[in-house]
């Protein structure tokens, strides 16, 4: 038995040795050289790319320093979807060097990306609203807005909603869309801003008194500025009243104190001055059929 194994090693590594002899080295040489040539060029592409998209991302979120007056989130989104191109066609360069058929796949992937659209419709229509937002800045967080329907401070914008802070402490949350196609009221534009107050006196009341005592309450406030003065005038000769437009001007971090505040402090002093605040009459008439 031990001959017979002996013999059929001996067979085997012949078999082998001749095997070995019968290849040709120069016939798979060179596919070998273009594969590890391919690898290498691969990898090459894929570390520039990768460098590349980096380099140009950070380039553009630094613009952010030079072109203030746009939002950050603007040219982070941006450097960001700038990123995803770049390193798109990296991968596309990557499987072209291995002889992968690239058009095909670029037409898989814009078929897929057509329907991934319309299948996001909305989200696309939020986000094209919130790029829209963050180029032509009506508000910025902080300030107090009116849109939507809602009313609140703004906490935060980025690209597919905007997120408000009500008084009663609330969180509303509103897509993009619903306010880049709507009216925008931004209280907290200007600097200063305007109070307007209506107030009505009885007809029997002079109207310079009442005047002299509502500037009087005015001029006492601290918040209300002195420049540009503030607008008290007689707007409207009402059925039942004389009604008065009062306008101070004060800044806008202090604009809804003087809104609550000021006219309750008016009222107290009209009524320490004897001033009367009427309210609507009716006159009713009786008559008595039966007496016809």
């Amino acid at each position: 038995m031990l001959i017979l194994f002996c013999i059929y090693q001996s067979n085997r590594n012949n078999k082998m040795d001749e095997i070995i002899n019968n290849i040709d080295v120069n016939q798979y040489l060179p596919a070998a050289i273009m594969w590890a040539t391919n690898i290498l060029m691969a990898i090459v592409i894929l570390l520039i790319g990768l460098w590349l998209a980096g380099k140009v991302r950070n380039m553009i979120i630094s613009l952010c320093h030079k072109y203030t007056h746009f939002d950050d989130t603007l040219f982070r989104f941006l450097g960001s979807m700038a990123r995803y191109v770049i390193l798109a066609f990296v991968f596309i360069a990557v499987l072209n060097r291995f002889g992968v058929q690239t058009a095909s796949i670029i037409a898989l992937l814009g078929a897929a990306g057509l329907a991934i659209g319309l299948a996001l419709q909305g989200a696309m229509s939020n986000l094209a609203a919130g790029v829209m937002l963050l180029i032509f800045r009506p508000y910025k967080v902080n300030d107090f807005i009116e849109a939507a329907g809602r009313f609140g401070k703004v906490t935060e914008v980025d690209m597919f909603t905007t997120i408000l802070q009500t008084f009663d402490n609330q969180q509303v949350i509103i897509p993009n869309s619903q306010i880049w196609g709507a009216q925008i009221i931004n209280h907290s534009h200007h600097p200063i801003r305007g109070v307007d107050m209506h107030f009505g006196v009885a007809y029997d009341e002079n109207t310079d008194a009442v005047r002299k005592v509502i500037d009087s309450v005015l001029e006492a406030h601290p918040h209300i500025l002195k420049d540009p003065a503030p607008f008290v005038e007689v707007e409207t000769l009402n059925n039942s009243s004389v009604d008065f437009l009062v306008r101070p001007f004060c800044k806008g971090e202090h604009y809804f104190e003087i809104l609550y505040t000021v006219p309750e402090l008016i009222k107290k002093a009209l009524d320490e001055n004897n001033i009367e605040i009427p309210f609507p009459h009716r006159k009713v008439i009786l008559v008595n059929e039966n007496n016809a």
